[in-house]
């Protein structure tokens, strides 16, 4: 229905997936969440048990849609990866390794913000991406193989990575831009 109020929806027909965990950071969860979903994309968000009540780092509650065991790549068009402390946890996952190395197999959009380039760490999907991260994992991105840049966001091919939750609007505005590229099928 067209709608002078209602937004153009760049989105429509895209299906993101992002993983949640105990302790992830709340706005680098919902901020995402709620822009692709208002941009008209469908989100997934996917956790160790379906249905389960997780705790941001701030308290904010998020349920988790889906576990992570079921979930697929060939269903989605995009994985965001929230920082916090919850990535330590997700990358000691085997299928969450198997998730993002999949998905970048494929060239679609892995997005990391914050401590969550610690997941494409431990899938060995980094070695020579130009990424940014929090100053706290620097030296394990590096280590990685990654090249390093303090900046807001840094964009190299198929992967997004910010260092902050202040940084969240360039995050957006670049997963935003890639995922418009996205042919929907």
């Amino acid at each position: 229905m067209n709608h002078p109020l209602v937004p153009h929806r760049p989105l429509d027909g895209l299906r993101i997936l992002i993983l949640v965990g105990d302790d992830y950071e709340d706005l680098e969860l919902w901020y995402p969440k709620l822009r692709i979903e208002e941009a008209g994309g469908h989100v997934v968000l996917a956790g160790s048990l379906p249905g389960h009540v997780y705790r941001g780092k701030h308290g904010y509650p998020c349920t988790s849609d889906a576990a992570i065991a079921d979930v697929e790549v060939a269903d989605f068009h995009g994985l965001v990866l929230p920082g916090g402390w919850m990535p330590d946890k997700l990358r000691r996952d085997e299928k969450v390794l198997e998730l993002v190395r999949e998905f970048a197999a494929r060239s679609k959009l892995v997005a990391a913000i914050c401590h969550g380039g610690w997941i494409p760490i431990s899938a060995g999907v980094y070695r020579g991406v130009r990424v940014t991260g929090s100053p706290g994992i620097k030296d394990d991105l590096m280590n990685a193989g990654a090249i390093w840049e303090d900046t807001q966001v840094v964009v190299d091919c198929h992967f997004v990575s910010s260092r902050k939750p202040g940084d969240l609007p360039a995050f957006m505005a670049a997963i935003m831009e890639l995922l418009s590229t996205v042919e929907v099928v």
